[in-house]
């Protein structure tokens, strides 16, 4: 990949790998059909020594020989060893716990050892033990059927995407001579090797003249840039049992695809190579520009950082050193709720002029006259915005010499209020990011749920970080990775909620490093340090919170730039070239 030479500086050499999985006999463990296989991806960060998800996989309806769309993608780097693990399991419940979910088996290995491979790809034999990646254990295991099949291929720098709509005419028969024909088609990308990359799977589409979605693919997914690389696509029509069958498939290539314009390509047949009877429809196939992260910021949109703080009674009284809201006498040993305003806001706070921070509170009572409120203004004013990092940190800390802690748990009035904000700036000039900061299971579930499918056409994304030791297993619903979140069979249009647990610095560091990180307590800690502190070395509890700070920016911010363009590209807003210029340093309304 080309990189800009620059004497006297130093670059790591890397190249951008897409990993292509498939599985072949993989168990089957469903009675009446086959098993609906998905692979999780875990890799291990720099520096850690713990299993940390990367992605899922979609999930692929009774099929024991899986070859999936999603792919991975990394950063190869040839100097270090990059460890990688693959998880299958048989999707039975449709919550997101791998635990609801029967195992099929995993496999370790490194990055290097698929990139090696080279064209022939890597095939490894399925361990069929449970095994929790995050064990003191060594992984082992029986090993027994199934196989798990990986494919590395390097990338280029493109900037382009895809975007076309397939028919078709004549295409499957009744089933049963009753029920009309459930028709989807694939579509693969030739290798070196000369085998094919499944890159798209459509839906299923029921009637002989089926009528596709568009579909939208990064041109290096689909062809690396090389539009005359060879493609594949292939139409089937599921049957009643569950299996598939093949009704033809054709070569083709991008720059046909294009060309075609509204044309149609004859099929094959899959077991002669004859041609049949059934016609693929490209009825429009457009390339178009990928606009990232950094075009809209560089470009004049701005980030705007809205702060919720849980002031619940569970948190404890603020003057018990066990509180979650005490405020130690130690610099060094800033509580959780400050930890997290200060890691946030010290990275989002560059991306607005303003530098005027909302920050709101709920579960209260509040001050003059003591009534429970779910959407205060921290600063006990007419106006909840506070300049700065600092201000907002010095108004939390007035706030709570001036309230009561209450209850219960209640996001849905906040998300609300921060929908309102981004309601009236979706010009693409404004994007609004809320993070709340609580210690407890919310209380208000179905009107949150309601309150983010509703926020989710919206410019803004919601960041929940859980404080405390509390049991937060009911949040992960509405972390949208692996299931969107939904309301009375509305579904949310974008993922734009990511739930992070932190406990405090010490604790979160032995979760994301694991052990290493000298004298620090996994207890409870005594005295003045209070229930985020635990290290009596000054020098070393603060360089433990810097480093916990670090961690919690980048897991809490990870998914904001493509939740950012993802809304935008669902708007159809694209940078204003020469607004960054002009970069307005008043607030939205």
């Amino acid at each position: 990949m080309d990189q800009k030479f620059s004497p006297g500086t130093a670059m790591a050499a890397t190249s951008t790998v897409e990993i292509s999985i498939s599985c072949r006999n993989l168990l089957d463990k469903d009675i009446l059909s086959k098993s609906d296989p998905m692979c999780v991806i875990y890799h291990r960060p720099r520096g850690t020594n713990h299993w940390v998800e990367l992605m899922r996989t979609e999930t692929i309806a009774d099929n024991l020989n899986p070859d999936f769309v999603a792919k991975v993608t990394v950063e190869y780097r040839f100097e270090e060893q990059q460890s990688i693990r693959f998880e299958v399991y048989d999707v039975d419940s449709p919550t997101a716990r791998l635990s609801d979910q029967d195992f099929l088996g995993f496999v370790e290995c490194t990055v290097a050892q698929i990139v090696s491979a080279g064209s022939s790809a890597l095939t490894l034999t399925l361990n069929q033990t449970v095994y929790l990646p995050n064990s003191s254990k060594k992984a082992s295991g029986d090993k027994g059927s199934g196989t798990i099949i990986l494919l590395a291929e390097e990338l280029a720098l493109l900037k382009d995407e895809v975007t076309f709509k397939l028919g078709g005419n004549s295409m499957g028969s009744l089933n049963f001579c009753i029920f009309r024909p459930k028709i989807f088609y694939t579509l693969s990308k030739v290798n070196e090797s000369g085998n094919y990359s499944v890159v798209q799977r459509s839906l299923s589409v029921i009637g002989t003249e089926p009528n596709w979605a568009p579909a939208t693919i990064s041109m290096r997914s689909l062809c690396n840039g090389d539009r005359d690389r060879g493609l594949r696509i292939e139409c089937y029509q599921e049957k009643m049992s569950g299996s598939h069958k093949s009704l033809g498939y054709c070569f083709t290539t991008l720059n046909q695809m294009v060309s075609l314009g509204t044309g149609g390509i004859k099929l094959v047949s899959s077991h002669d190579g004859k041609e049949v009877a059934v016609v693929l429809l490209v009825l429009f196939c457009k390339i178009s520009q990928i606009y990232t992260f950094v075009d809209y910021i560089q470009n004049g949109t701005q980030i705007h950082c809205c702060y919720a703080v849980d002031f619940t009674s569970s948190n404890g009284d603020p003057s018990d050193p066990g509180s979650l809201h005490y405020f130690s006498q130690s610099a060094n040993s800033p509580n959780p709720y400050e930890q997290a305003i200060q890691s946030v806001g010290d990275i989002i706070q560059d991306y607005d002029a303003t530098k005027m921070f909302p920050v709101f509170g709920f579960g209260a009572r509040i001050p003059p006259h003591g009534g429970v409120s779910h959407n205060f203004f921290v600063t006990l004013t007419e106006s909840p915005y506070c300049f700065g990092i600092h201000g907002v940190l010095e108004n939390y800390r007035n706030c709570i010499r001036q309230v009561q802690l209450y209850g219960p748990t209640n996001f849905a009035p906040v998300i609300k209020h921060v929908a309102e904000l981004a309601s009236q700036n979706q010009n693409g000039e404004h994007y609004f990011v809320l993070l709340i900061i609580t210690d407890g299971v919310i209380t208000d579930m179905p009107h949150t749920k309601e309150a983010i499918v509703n926020a989710a056409d919206l410019p803004m994304s919601i960041i929940i970080v859980g404080v405390g030791g509390a049991d937060f297993e009911a949040m992960e619903e509405l972390d949208g990775d692996s299931v969107r979140v939904s309301f009375n069979g509305r579904e949310a249009v974008r993922d734009i909620v990511q739930f992070v647990p932190y406990r405090d610095a010490f604790s979160w560091m032995a979760s994301t490093v694991g052990p290493g990180i000298e004298g620090t307590s996994h207890s409870q800690p005594q005295g003045d340090q209070g229930f985020y502190g635990g290290n009596l070395n000054p020098q070393l509890s603060n360089a433990t919170h810097r480093m916990a700070q670090v961690k919690l920016a980048q897991e809490v911010l990870a998914e904001i730039p493509e939740q950012l363009t993802s809304y935008m590209k669902s708007k159809g807003l694209f940078p204003k070239p020469g607004s960054s210029h002009s970069r307005s340093s008043t607030l939205p309304p």
